[in-house]
């Protein structure tokens, strides 16, 4: 008769056990019995090893961290004297916080040194090496302190939103739509969110900002102004209210909610005081992670801060105005995107608009309300396009037309036409610089002697940053980085030095407050109509300009540097030579 076999003895099962628990195991401060109850245990309450050890009051949280920290050789770090308001919020995303329980603590170079309460926790280490891209120094700390920490923190990010509106905000959001209306949305009807998006326009207002981005992405979700041409990072609102902004915004904007799948295009109003609002233009485009949306700031008030505010030097303002003001011709206003076009056409405008002239304009959008000014949008599906609405302005018995820009043929020939019959016309193209604008023309298919009797001025133009009245210093540099910069010997005579920027309270630290104009501009004279009608090309017609005393853009910022108003560096990164 076969023996049978002995009945099999379930033991204890080392290898089960994370490392955390063979390490206690093998230094005999658990007993591999106790050890595997524990685990089972956080397998049944789905938590981790850990937990269940501290609440088991097998070990206290202190013990467990001293010898953690001198088994593997990790510093030990009392979590209660690091100011949490100290630690970088911006190296671990939350949600990774939250799964790992660890936090960054400081980053030095490639290293990044991470709170941990326990290190033989590999995994957590290797995700947070993969998000921060840096190698991981462990720091070793208590563990329940480190949960408070960190449940803290969490709370504070939920509670974010509250903490950045507690000021009240007196502010009204109003588009064509009722207050019963907007009330209806329950998608967006969340105060917390309203005041948020109030405060967010206001402080984009007090701060100068031309543009608010709004950017929702996989892990956070961020707001940057703008400011002087450049982007800056504002906050980071919790990720949760990505979709109730979003719906706010579109509401007001009288866009459709419901859609998320194409761009849309909208305006919304923000009521500032009783006798001030601002417009703004909003255009959303959907991403991967929800809806971008890039509000541009429409401040009727640049329209009229004078042609003196925009930077004009004496003799290019006296050129502009006498060109304006003529009964008929055409002013051409180039530059690229974001170059201040728009204002110097509305600041024109609004020089010509007086009862007696009838003003009309097709842009794509109108951006400023003016007045007095007949203002007509542009709608290419409708058929409403650039060429229509001066076809229309033609029978409309107009004085002044402005065009938003011309952007084909059929458009330029009769804005041509409109400047040969009798009406001043203004308009935008996108080039480089002046004498470029007229060859452009020409490779539209303009006929030659209609751009030469028609043009009568054109100025090219940049921003550059301002350089901050209230910290700007002196600087002193050499003769030849000047000259290599576009300086004459003559110019070099020692009555003036060019200014650096610094940074201050006043300037949030840049060094900048505002931007200047920087402008070519360039009177058709009759020489260059000449070039003009034998077909010559943009370096004839810019020598021309040249002997004829225009200068050129670069030339134009040197001058502002040595009128203190701006850096040489800027005018290098706007101009070409």
């Amino acid at each position: 008769m076969a023996a049978t076999a002995p009945p099999q003895q379930t033991t204890p099962d080392h290898a089960t056990l994370p490392g955390l628990g063979r390490a206690l195991v093998q230094h005999r401060l658990l007993r591999l019995d106790q050890a595997v109850t524990i685990q089972k245990k956080a397998e049944t309450n789905e938590t981790v090893f850990i937990d269940e050890l501290i609440t088991s009051k097998q070990i206290t949280a202190l013990a467990l961290a001293k010898f953690l920290s001198e088994t593997f050789g990790h510093p030990l770090l009392d979590i209660e004297a690091v100011d949490a308001a100290s630690l970088p919020t911006d190296l671990i995303d939350r949600k990774l916080v939250s799964e790992t329980r660890c936090l960054a603590l400081a980053k030095r170079g490639s290293r990044l040194s991470v709170a941990i309460s326990d290190p033989t926790n590999l995994q957590a280490l290797d995700r947070i090496k993969f998000q921060a891209q840096a190698s991981i120094d462990p720091i070793v700390v208590e563990h329940d302190k480190l949960i408070r920490l960190v449940e803290k923190l969490g709370r504070s990010a939920a509670d974010q939103l509250n903490s950045m509106i507690d000021e009240t905000v007196d502010v009204a959001v109003t588009s064509d739509e009722s207050a019963a209306q907007l009330d209806a949305q329950a998608e967006v009807d969340d105060a917390p969110v309203v005041k948020f998006l109030q405060k967010v326009l206001l402080d984009a207002i007090q701060m100068g900002a031309s543009d608010l981005h709004l950017e929702p992405f996989e892990k956070f979700y961020r707001i940057r102004f703008r400011v002087d041409g450049e982007l800056r990072e504002i906050v980071q609102p919790p990720l949760a209210i990505k979709e109730k902004l979003a719906s706010r915004i579109k509401v007001i904007s009288r866009l459709d909610i419901s859609e998320r799948r194409i761009p849309q295009d909208g305006r919304m109003k923000l009521v500032v005081s009783n006798n001030r609002a601002i417009d703004f233009r909003v255009s959303t485009l959907p991403t991967l992670f929800g809806e971008k949306i890039v509000m541009r700031i429409l401040d009727p008030s640049s329209a009229k801060l004078g042609i003196d505010a925009l930077g004009y030097d004496a003799d290019q303002k006296e050129f502009l105005l006498n060109a304006v003001r003529r009964p008929y011709g055409m002013v051409l206003v180039t530059g690229p995107t974001g170059s201040g076009k728009t204002v110097s056409l509305y600041t024109c405008l609004n020089i010509l608009n007086e009862p007696g002239v009838n003003i009309s304009t097709a842009e794509d959008p109108a951006e400023i309300n003016l007045p007095g000014v007949n203002q007509v949008n542009v709608n290419d599906k409708a058929g409403l396009t650039f060429a229509a609405a001066l076809k229309a302005f033609l029978r409309q018995d107009p004085d002044v037309i402005m065009v938003g820009e011309i952007r084909d043929l059929e458009t330029a020939d009769i804005a041509i036409k409109a400047a040969q019959t009798g009406h001043m016309v203004l308009s935008t193209l996108h080039t480089n610089d002046a004498p470029t604008t007229l060859t452009r023309l020409m490779n539209m298919g303009v006929a030659p002697f209609n751009i030469a009797s028609s043009v009568i001025l054109i100025t090219a133009q940049r921003l550059a940053r301002r350089l901050c009245a209230a910290c700007k210093q002196p600087m002193e540099l050499d003769e030849d980085a000047l000259l290599l910069a576009g300086f004459k010997e003559e110019d070099l005579d020692n009555t003036w030095r060019p200014f650096r920027p610094v940074g201050c309270e006043v300037c949030s630290g840049s060094g900048y407050k505002g931007r200047v104009g920087i402008y070519q501009v360039m009177p058709i004279s009759e020489d260059t109509q000449r070039i003009i009608l034998t077909n010559g090309n943009a370096m004839q017609i810019a020598e021309q300009a040249r002997r004829e005393g225009v200068r050129d853009l670069r030339t134009s910022g040197l001058m502002k540097v040595r009128q203190g108003l701006t850096s040489i560096e800027e005018v290098l990164g706007s101009t070409n030579e």
